[in-house]
């Protein structure tokens, strides 16, 4: 495992990039905290019941927002709040202790060739965030390698060999309609004799409702397994923040049938509800390890719960 965060100027900037790619949710839960806050100096019970229709409309998710709850009682039995800075304060406290609890970094695998796939349904980003994710392991000084495992979708292909121009990386890639898990075993081969780091996989994107979908992400995993048999090493999910709790089901189905070790988070700029964060650690108990925040790849980031608070809250 090596180091996500290499200094503090890198802290700073993932914090200004956070700060506004959240500035939507930000916004909105501002305005709803404000309304509620406002004038009311005791975090009395009704208080308590409109701060979890806030959180609820954020798409928290009510198990998470139950526990959030809880905690914000329990430190105001303590220091009994009375005022609307402390109680602000108080419920920052509360969804960071609940984040931590939860959440963590990721791991990269240290064998040679690691092998990430990326899974996801159609539409949340899936093939930029391959592109972004390779960027950012670049920028650690690590060799990668994509494959263009996504053959069924037109633009798939020619989107990832731009960004592998673009980005000078090397790409495994077969015509449009190829077997996803040839171009996948092609691209481990080939990652390891040219002893590359990492190769990052994309994989088709067809809705996690159709088993035809499972069952060739499920021969990717089979057919990779004859060159490494502990491949795949790391098997991400990218979700589209925008579409909320829908996104839990996504990832039910897909973890149910592949394993998934992390979420990667992607639009959380075009979102006013930035809050499903909280439900996907909450119910799933799978890892949020990046974001993205816009169309470059620069605008990647791994999360971080204090950023991820601080950047909901800050002025």
């Amino acid at each position: 495992m090596f180091n996500l965060f290499k200094s503090k100027n890198k802290e700073s900037n993932d914090q200004s990039k956070m700060s506004v790619g959240l500035s939507k949710t930000r916004h909105t839960l501002r305005e709803r905290l404000g309304s509620i806050f406002s004038g009311k100096k005791l975090l009395d019970q009704v208080l308590l019941d409109e701060l979890e229709v806030v959180l609820l409309s954020s798409d928290v998710g009510i198990s998470a927002t139950q526990k959030i709850i809880e905690e914000v009682k329990k430190i105001n039995k303590t220091h009994n709040l009375n005022s609307e800075e402390a109680s602000v304060e108080t419920l920052k406290k509360a969804m960071l202790i609940h984040l931590e609890s939860l959440n963590k970094e990721v791991d990269f695998p240290e064998s040679k060739p690691g092998v990430v796939l990326v899974v996801g349904v159609n539409g949340v980003g899936k093939t930029t965030t391959v592109a972004k994710l390779a960027s950012w392991l670049k920028r650690q000084d690590k060799s990668v390698m994509l494959a263009a495992g996504d053959t069924y979708r037109a633009a798939a292909i020619e989107q990832l060999q731009t960004w592998s121009d673009r980005l000078e990386l090397p790409l495994v890639a077969q015509q449009e309609g190829s077997d996803s898990a040839a171009v996948v075993y092609d691209g481990l081969a080939s990652a390891k004799a040219k002893k590359m780091d990492y190769l990052i996989a994309d994989t088709a994107g067809r809705l996690h409702t159709q088993d035809n979908l499972m069952q060739e992400l499920e021969k990717v995993k089979r057919v990779i397994k004859k060159i490494d048999p502990t491949a795949p090493h790391l098997t991400l999910m990218v979700l589209d923040a925008t579409t909320g709790q829908t996104a839990l089901n996504q990832v039910k189905i897909f973890t149910e049938v592949l394993g998934v070790d992390g979420i990667i988070l992607t639009k959380l700029d075009g979102t006013a509800k930035g809050g499903v964060i909280f439900s996907i650690l909450d119910q799933l108990n799978v890892p949020v390890y990046f974001i993205g925040t816009g169309e470059s790849d620069m605008d990647f980031m791994p999360f971080n719960n204090k950023q991820y608070i601080d950047s909901l809250f800050e002025e």
